[in-house]
């Protein structure tokens, strides 16, 4: 092992880790409401229905994840789903970690340990998420991500803003991360 791989094993390691008393979950959907909760109480995700993220927990879970405090509550999550047209590229839809929980690194142990996961699943050869311009915090996760992950990383606007019908949103900027060391 080289230098810079033996480098790369220990952030990713380091990452791995839960923050305290946290764990890693995958979620039901008992936790739906959490979720939507937690999108809600963030202020900068687009909020989805409740319904949404009630099938997303019994459709998609297997492709997300959830991170619990100690009593078992949920405290953050990552949902996504695996591109049907490229079966080993999971997009990441919605990242959250509630405000007690900021500044811990749980988005990235989130990311980290769900992308692990989905790879033995699904031979997880890339990343993609998109990220509205502005949101420094999603923009250092993948950006930080991709780094940690020794994989290369592209940028294009996805669906510009005139696209959004109801107007008033900002562009979407797609990141594409990989090829991942999984």
């Amino acid at each position: 092992m080289t230098a810079a791989q033996a480098d790369l094993a220990s952030a990713r390691t380091a990452f791995r880790e839960m923050p305290g008393d946290l764990r890693l979950d995958t979620p039901e959907v008992t936790d739906g409401a959490a979720l939507w909760r937690i999108a809600r109480d963030s202020k900068t995700l687009d909020l989805n229905s409740s319904y949404s993220y009630l099938l997303w927990c019994r459709d998609f879970a297997g492709t997300s994840v959830i991170a619990r405090d100690a009593h078992g509550e949920a405290v953050g999550f990552i949902t996504g789903y695996i591109r049907p047209e490229r079966p080993h590229t999971l997009l990441v839809w919605q990242v959250a970690v509630d405000a007690s929980q900021r500044g811990r690194g749980l988005a990235a142990a989130m990311l980290d340990g769900l992308t692990e996961r989905v790879a033995k699943e699904h031979s997880l050869r890339s990343l993609e998420t998109t990220i509205s311009p502005g949101n420094t915090a999603s923009e250092r996760l993948f950006t930080s991500y991709a780094k940690r992950h020794g994989a290369d990383l592209g940028r294009e606007v996805l669906f510009a803003a005139e696209q959004f019908p109801d107007g008033g949103h900002d562009p979407e900027v797609l990141y594409r991360i990989g090829p991942l060391p999984f």
